[in-house]
Order: C-alpha cells, then structure tokens, then sequence
C-alpha cells in the first residue's frame, strides 16, 4: 500500500509535515551542502525537498512513478516534474550528478530495477540519496504519515541491496525523533526531540539517510593460459579390470 500524490501533499501541508521537511532537508544539506552547477534528480515525491537548489545546481527535475500519480512544480514558471515508469526513467545515461530518492524506494515493486535504473543516469562519480523509513521508528508504525506505508528498512538490509545494485554506501544520516502525531505540544518541541535523539538513541529515528557513490566493476577477462588451463582434463589412473569367475558346468547326474 502507498499514498498517491494528493495525500503527500496534503502531508507536508501539515504542521507534522512541516517538522518532517525541516528536520529530514537538514540532514540532506548536511550531506550535499554545495550543488552549484550539477544536475539533480529527484525521484519519487522529492519535490518539497528540491527547491533550495532551484538557484543552486544547472538542473533541477522531479519524477514521479505513475502509481503515485504527478503534480505540478514549482507553482510558478516552468513545470520541472513528469509522470514517469520507474522502470524505464526518460533520462539518457550518466545524465545525472546527484540523485535524491525520497517516497519512492519502499513503495516500488521492483527496487533492484529502479535502483538500477539510478544506476544507469548517473555520471561516473555521482552519488544517490536514499531516505526511507527506518523498521526500528515509531514513524514506520503509523499509516497516518507518509512513513508509514511500503517497506520499512535496516541500515543492514539497505546496505545489502545498495551493493546488489552496484552501489557503494558512503554516508549515513538519520531523522525525525518526535513522535509522528500531530498533538501540537508534540510538533512545537520537535526540535529538542531531534537534538535528544541524534544523541541518545540513533538507532531509532524515524528515517534513514543513506549517501551512495556509483561503482563501475571492470569485467576482466581470463587470460589465454588460465582459458587453456580451464579446459585441460586430469586423468587419473584406473584400476586393472578384475577378470570375471571362470564357470565350469554342473555335471549330469
């Protein structure tokens, strides 16, 4: 199960919403602090997350899975967003510098085919973002957030499937400690929540950061001895042939 478009957007129009986009885009500056000339991708529902580089980076795009359905962004000017098959991404390869994923790769149904085709727009040295909610947080055990529908993750299970996917995990981040309710006491002190949990308990946040470099595996070739090598047979010595027992036929009485 996933939100579609609308329900995304009515998320982050939500005061919890809100706290979630400020603490989660903090911990993604902190990871990429200067995209100045490089082209940006963002694809799932990244678009509250990419207006800070509108100005910054060369390009900035926003795609969305046809299961989760397409809005318009940004609300004015040109529209920079498109409905797309996570499965087949419209962008030529090593088109991208940086990727960011957010609300996309714990709802797909393929994740080895939508990491591979991040694998395959980005540029040789470019690096992906993934966040997707973590299995230990109480965000991942509430359906009212974003968070809380798709798969959930262990940094284990995620680095497992980066490496699958040709991926190398090179930093981690984590985010949202308060509680995912919209009690307003709750959201007015999520800053101190966060501070406390970046430094008391990590290891249940309600997201995982994790930063990814791209890996080119050269597929070297045997050389023409190992080959030879390779195809010679071993003989092994076989035993001398037991002959059989000599029968003589029973007299006649």
């Amino acid at each position: 199960m996933h939100m579609d478009v609308i329900d995304l957007r009515d998320f982050y129009g939500r005061a919890l919403g809100r706290v979630a986009q400020r603490h989660i885009a903090g911990r993604i500056a902190k990871l990429w602090p200067n995209l100045r000339g490089l082209n940006v991708l963002g694809l799932g529902f990244a678009t509250p997350y990419l207006a800070p580089w509108l100005g910054e980076a060369q390009r900035v795009i926003g795609l969305m899975p046809a299961r989760q359905g397409v809005m318009h962004w940004p609300a004015e000017g040109k529209c920079l967003t498109g409905l797309v098959d996570e499965l087949e991404l419209p962008l030529p390869e090593e088109s991208m510098d940086r990727v960011l994923v957010i609300h996309g790769l714990e709802a797909s149904e393929a994740m080895r085919g939508m990491l591979r085709q991040v694998w395959r727009v980005l540029a040789p040295g470019g690096r992906v973002l993934i966040v997707v909610p973590n299995r230990r947080g109480l965000w991942a055990r509430r359906d009212a957030t974003p968070f809380g529908h798709g798969q959930p993750f262990s940094r284990g299970q995620l680095t497992q499937l980066l490496r699958e996917s040709m991926f190398s995990p090179s930093a981690w981040e984590v985010a949202l400690f308060a509680p995912p309710f919209d009690w307003r006491p709750l959201v007015r002190s999520a800053a101190a929540w966060e501070r406390a949990g970046q430094m008391l308990w990590p290891r249940f946040s309600g997201v995982i950061l994790v930063e990814a470099t791209k890996q080119i595996y050269a597929a070297s070739q045997p050389s023409l001895t190992a080959r030879a090598k390779a195809r010679v047979r071993a003989i092994a010595p076989m035993p001398a042939p037991v002959p059989a027992p000599r029968v003589t036929p029973l007299e006649k009485g």
